[in-house]
């Protein structure tokens, strides 16, 4: 297990700064929004909320969106320059906040002046090499899953894992802890294991994430030598489990992700840039609290997207613009956010509370007590040391003994040496007797 022993501890706030920060991302207007001073306002904000770290989405110049680069060693005018990076990290630093960087290195933007370089026919721009010829591709080159706009880099040219590797390399250098590499599932592993020890040369500690959405997690982790991948199947397992009050889903997936952590500590969440957001999805909104509950006590390193801790809604649409109703603007303070989603914050608050307080959940494993489509009792356990969850998803109480200790959050009641959960109720209990 590669990962750095910080990360243990780490839960992160997930940003997506364009969006974030009010920035027009289809690129018409490249006039700066919040920037990142606005992203350096809130981090007190990510304090309060109980994160370790701040998990920023793409701030490197690009076209539009983000995700298609025009230069990986300037912050994007939108956002603002070097400086306000600068201040950033330093405000984080004071903070004791991490920050990990999104990693765009599958492909870049097709004004990137390596395409150009490529189209232009500039033999003698070393660049121009970068690129896959494909017949059927846009001006004859590969590019990113059909989207015109992002040219696939050729990652068996020995000059692309140079260049990566120095990007990663220069931003580590500039006060980074982290890589969350974009698409990391379109890459080939060898390129990655060709990268990463010439970035853990001179960064020893920092933390690499694999965008993997499905297939084998652990040999991709292995075979690319990455600390983690997004475990996008625990969070599709838990919002449907929900859904279709099947928690026997739920207990098969967590039994998949159990066997992980012998090859690596999955990345979790239940919400990101990238998908509808959870209080969108789920169907029935007194199942919020059951979802986190699963998050914060299964070993993993949690993530938190912007907004789900206030439970605010999303829909994420197959179009242009589609992604923009879970990519939303925030007010250029903390202060002036809409009072809503209290409840939701406060629940976050706890469970990342009870998650730093027994910060060896980190690594827990699962263990099925007892059972049945709507309900489920099972512990989280690790060297030792145990917490139990109860998860009622039914119309009628949840009744189970003998009663483990405590109730740590949730709701419960003690009665006859058994604990009752009400219906649609969840609860924690202290260590298993």
């Amino acid at each position: 297990m590669r990962e750095p022993g910080w990360v243990h501890h780490a839960i992160w706030w997930h940003v997506y700064p364009l969006g974030f920060t009010g920035a027009d991302t289809t690129g018409a207007d490249r006039a700066p929004a919040g920037g990142l001073a606005q992203v350096t306002a809130y981090l007190d904000y990510a304090v309060r909320l109980g994160a370790s770290g701040l998990a920023l989405g793409p701030v490197f110049d690009s076209t539009g969106h983000g995700y298609d680069t025009l230069d990986h060693y300037r912050i994007d005018p939108r956002l603002g320059d070097d400086a306000d990076f600068d201040r950033l990290i330093a405000a984080a630093r004071e903070r004791g906040l991490r920050v990990m960087l999104d990693g765009v290195f599958n492909h870049v933007g097709r004004e990137h002046p390596a395409v150009a370089a490529r189209l232009g026919g500039a033999a003698a721009d070393p660049r121009a090499s970068w690129f896959v010829d494909d017949p059927a591709g846009p001006d004859g080159l590969r590019v990113f899953e059909g989207h015109g706009g992002l040219v696939t880099l050729d990652h068996a040219d020995p000059a692309v894992a140079e260049y990566v590797a120095d990007v990663m390399v220069h931003w580590l250098d500039r006060g980074a802890d982290a890589w969350r590499l974009d698409a990391a599932y379109a890459v080939p592993p060898r390129f990655w294991a060709a990268v990463l020890p010439r970035v853990r040369a001179a960064h020893p500690d920092a933390y690499i994430v694999g965008e993997v959405i499905h297939g084998d997690y652990a040999q991709a982790v292995t075979a690319g030598g990455l600390d983690s991948v997004t475990q996008y199947e625990l969070w599709k397992s838990i919002w449907s489990a929900l859904n279709d009050r099947n928690l026997y889903e739920l207990t098969w997936t967590l039994g998949r992700h159990d066997a992980w952590l012998d090859a690596f500590v999955p990345f979790t969440f239940v919400g990101n840039h990238d998908v509808t957001r959870l209080a969108s999805r789920l169907e029935d909104p007194r199942h919020l609290p059951h979802a986190l509950a699963v998050l914060f006590t299964v070993g993993g390193t949690p993530a938190v997207y912007y907004g789900d801790e206030r439970a605010m809604t999303g829909l994420k649409e197959e179009r242009a613009g589609g992604d923009d109703a879970v990519r939303p603007a925030f007010p250029a303070v903390p202060d002036l956010l809409p009072p809503g989603g209290q409840e939701a914050l406060r629940l976050h608050q706890d469970l990342i509370g009870l998650r730093r307080r027994h910060a060896w959940l980190h690594r827990a494993r699962v263990r099925v007590v007892s059972q049945t489509n709507e309900q489920l009792v099972y512990d989280a356990e690790h060297d030792g040391r145990a917490l139990r969850v109860y998860l009622n998803l039914a119309d009628a109480p949840l009744r189970h003994g003998p009663v483990p200790g405590p109730v740590l959050a949730g709701q419960a009641t003690e009665e006859g040496g058994a604990l009752l959960v009400p219906p649609h109720g969840w609860a924690v209990a202290g260590a298993a007797r």
